[in-house]
């Protein structure tokens, strides 16, 4: 098993992994770092404030990924889509069985 220590916000954090992960979790703490500072300012300088704000900027990030992806079609517009035909599908197959 792996170990590696992050240092997220300024505070050091020793994380067990699978052996091999370590770099992918240094990678993502430095992602987390780009944000730490806003997240501090933000949450007035307490640790646990600032991991929520963190979290927060994170998932932000996330949905607005999620909402807009960069191949420029949403998630949720596809999803709403599909809902759709299946339901226009459903109506077609009512009328074609009491026709």
């Amino acid at each position: 098993m792996g170990q590696v220590t992050l240092t997220i916000a300024g505070r050091a954090h020793s994380i067990a992994c699978r052996d091999g992960e370590e770099l992918h979790l240094e990678r993502l703490a430095a992602l987390i770092n780009r944000h730490a500072d806003t997240a501090q300012r933000a949450a007035g300088g307490g640790a646990e404030r600032t991991l929520v704000f963190l979290a927060l900027i994170l998932a932000d990030a996330v949905d607005e990924s999620e909402r807009n992806p960069s191949s420029g079609v949403s998630p949720v517009l596809l999803e709403n889509l599909a809902d759709r035909l299946e339901a226009v599908a459903a109506t077609l197959e009512d009328r074609g069985t009491n026709a």
